[in-house]
């Protein structure tokens, strides 16, 4: 089941993902942390658009969409994926979409630059801005310590704080180390449709020592999301994906975002992803997501993910004091660029907060300026690159090229 390489949409020959093989699913894919050298409103009504809509429309004309769109090709072209998708918002209005590659390797289907994907640790930005609007409402705080409201979860319950939860602080385990989440013959074949609770994923990890002692160093774990979920639950008696989609996806009409469970399917238009295999691709779309849960098993479209940090950082679901907070990084080693459910990317024209995101098959980038006026999303599906060095170089060419050009001219090639 192989595509031929055609001009701009096809990929080459199926290979492996960068960096993938047999290494473990999760770990590698959903914690996606900042570092990890994978970075990894609709338009308004004509009788409503106002001057300022005109200066957006011509600042628009200005945007190089063209290099936007040879950067995306970069991705395909080469062989380094089999789809890429990307998007950008400029003042609240979609401003570029689009995609290459194909949807489908057996049928050479081109990718549709309005699909879905999963969307990996990008979750957990969701899952931070509705535990910081429980802060908000003053259910918590964000120093309260993890024993007072989960007591016993795990090891130095007592010493670690909501705080360290969200900024990967605490120490807490990583519950994707455990040979469950290993890609494996076993995993491939079954496993990947195991059904978790959070409690189940947890226990997990405790299998497993703390990493440092809480506050005393920095190292991403999925399991401190995992926990945030489960505080999510404590406090409100629903689940966190019912919480999510309440909260944020309803109240932005991401019409095509959302917190899957344990189902395992993607809706509607989207491209398949594949991990290689020794008979050849083998296709993992279809996945149980409650093995990611609430640290990584969303899914949205680069035109929510966008709207979504439009809001966000147009402060629109967080008061100020919360939105400030999450972009407060820690003191400690690669936790220098991350604040709460926010990272930093330090970009040729300046910092952009988001989350990289990934699950198997799937890489996500979300990223918006500080002042909330500039967005920019993409997913790409990795698969078997033979230089690694290459493709994470032709992905952080996409994001540098969407987030930081100006002045050159172009329109885009899909319509927003």
């Amino acid at each position: 089941m192989t595509a031929e390489p055609t001009t701009r949409t096809a990929p080459n020959a199926p290979r492996t993902a960068p960096g993938t093989g047999r290494r473990r699913a999760l770990r590698a894919a959903v914690a996606a942390a900042v570092g990890a050298g994978l970075l990894a409103a609709l338009a308004p009504a004509a009788a409503a658009r106002t001057a300022a809509d005109t200066l957006a429309r011509q600042a628009d004309r200005q945007v190089d969409w063209q290099a936007a769109d040879a950067a995306l090709a970069g991705m395909t072209d080469p062989g380094y994926s089999t789809s890429a998708l990307g998007a950008v918002r400029l003042d609240g209005r979609l401003a570029w979409r689009n995609a290459t590659g194909v949807a489908e390797l057996a049928t050479d289907r081109p990718a549709d630059p309005r699909g879905a994907f999963r969307i990996g640790s990008a979750t957990k930005t969701f899952v931070a801005t509705a535990l910081l609007q429980l802060v908000g409402e003053h259910r918590l705080n964000l120093d309260d310590h993890l024993e007072s409201l989960l007591p016993g979860a795990v090891p130095n319950s007592n010493a670690i704080t909501v705080r360290q939860l969200l900024n990967h602080t605490s120490g807490v385990a990583d519950y994707t180390q455990d040979p469950a989440f290993d890609f494996s013959d076993q995993w491939l074949n079954g496993g990947r449709y195991t059904s978790y609770r959070l409690r189940d994923l947890v226990d997990i990890a405790n299998k497993y020592p703390p990493a440092f002692a809480p506050g005393q160093d920095w190292q991403y774990s999925n399991t401190n999301y995992i926990l945030i979920g489960m505080i999510i639950e404590k406090l409100t008696g629903h689940s966190w994906t019912d919480e999510v989609t309440r909260r944020i996806i309803r109240p932005l009409r991401l019409a095509n975002t959302r917190m899957p469970g344990d189902f395992p399917f993607i809706p509607g238009p989207h491209a398949h992803a594949y991990v290689k295999s020794a008979t050849g691709p083998v296709d993992v779309t279809t996945l149980n997501p409650s093995m990611a849960g609430s640290a990584g098993g969303g899914i949205s479209t680069t035109a929510d993910l966008t709207a979504f940090l439009d809001a966000l950082l147009g402060g629109r679901l967080l008061r100020p004091a919360e939105l400030a907070a999450m972009k407060e990084t820690t003191a400690h080693g690669e936790g220098r660029t991350y604040g709460l459910g926010l990272q930093r990317l330090d970009t040729s024209c300046g910092p952009f907060w988001g989350h990289a995101g990934g699950i198997p098959g799937y890489s996500t980038m979300m990223l918006a300026s500080p002042d909330g006026k500039r967005e920019f999303a993409a997913n790409t599906t990795f698969y078997d690159a033979p230089d690694q060095d290459a493709a994470n170089a032709a992905w952080l060419k996409v994001t540098e090229t969407a987030v930081c050009s100006t002045g050159a001219t172009g329109t885009p090639n899909s319509t927003p």
